[in-house]
């Protein structure tokens, strides 16, 4: 049975019956496995808490085809990186027949790869930081020639930080280009920008108020992001008006871009003029204690359970469709 997308029918439930059966699917196989058990288990207790049928499910340990042999309607999915976010699974559930939350195949393996992200961030005017692709060392001197130091190297399909490494120095690159390798062979490097980092959370459809991440560390890395708490977070961003919905519709414009829908981040650096410059997109972020996006849902009065739950409403976009015709 495959299923059908339609954006226009978004449904906003009023009980918690109206969902069905739902796992929450977290946990998996990835380099974020550790982050992914922790978003999975909150926004579990969250759902729960509102009275939602929701049962934990992790994909490392159990066989798909469980979700229709146990009559789940639908999933919440809570798995980051690779394997959970970037299409593979939103492509086993589009055959299995079982609705999910956010992003499609498309959007979400664009999403996963901040190399084809940038591309078409740039073709519908989102800027973004110039870049070079690193397919070995024979690219190491053009990326040095064109992006000067100091300069950022990341592996193009990681997500929270993951394979990071600022480089101030020419002979500290090979060593940054090997801590990214071992994670994919789709490496880059970025010229470092000096401004503040913004986000900017998306739900079904709208931005949320930006937040300005002001990090202790080098940059807003792994641990920064979920267990350092001396990293500062400003909602509101102090931004203009003007800026805050500049701000806005550059997210919003990148996240259309790239196919994602229904929920997500998008997250953007300033550069030395102050103007914004797109990272990446996130179409699963992290749903933590230390997490952004229920951190700008609060600032407009959503709060966790509730945030969860509208997530949740965007599975209803994807409906089971009418079976192929038989042949004869």
């Amino acid at each position: 049975m495959r299923l059908s997308y339609e954006p226009k029918a978004l449904h906003r439930a009023t009980s918690a019956a109206e969902f069905g059966r739902v796992a929450v699917l977290f946990g998996g196989d990835s380099s974020e496995r550790e982050i992914s058990l922790l978003t999975g288990n909150a926004v579990l207790a969250a759902l729960r808490s509102r009275g939602v049928d929701a049962h934990p499910f992790d994909p490392a340990e159990r066989a798909l085809t469980e979700l229709t042999a146990q009559g789940f309607a639908r999933v919440w999915i809570a798995l980051h990186g690779p394997g959970g976010e970037d299409g593979t699974l939103q492509g086993a559930l589009e055959y299995l027949g079982v609705p999910y939350t956010g992003s499609g195949v498309m959007g979400s393996a664009i999403g996963m790869d901040k190399l084809r992200t940038k591309r078409l961030a740039l073709a519908v005017g989102v800027p973004t930081a110039d870049f070079v692709l690193l397919a070995g060392p024979a690219d190491f001197e053009t990326a040095l020639e064109r992006l000067k130091l100091p300069l950022i190297v990341k592996p193009a399909t990681q997500g929270s930080s993951v394979g990071m490494t600022k480089v101030e120095r020419a002979q500290d690159l090979p060593a940054a280009y090997a801590a990214a390798a071992k994670f994919e062979t789709l490496v880059f490097a970025e010229p470092w920008l000096t401004g503040a980092e913004y986000t900017v959370s998306i739900l079904q459809g709208q931005a949320l108020p930006s937040i300005r991440i002001q990090p202790a560390a080098t940059f807003y890395d792994y641990q920064a992001k979920y267990f350092r708490s001396d990293t500062q977070y400003f909602c509101p961003s102090g931004l203009a008006a003007a800026a805050e919905a500049h701000l806005a519709k550059l997210a919003v414009a990148a996240f259309e871009a790239c196919g994602a829908a229904g929920w997500g981040r998008a997250d953007f650096m300033m550069d030395a003029a102050g103007r914004p410059q797109l990272l990446e997109i996130n179409t699963i972020p992290g749903m933590t204690d230390h997490s952004l996006v229920p951190m700008a849902a609060r600032a407009v009065g959503i709060d966790f359970p509730e945030l969860c739950w509208r997530v949740l409403e965007t599975s209803f976009t994807r409906r089971p469709g009418a079976p192929p015709p038989k042949r004869t």
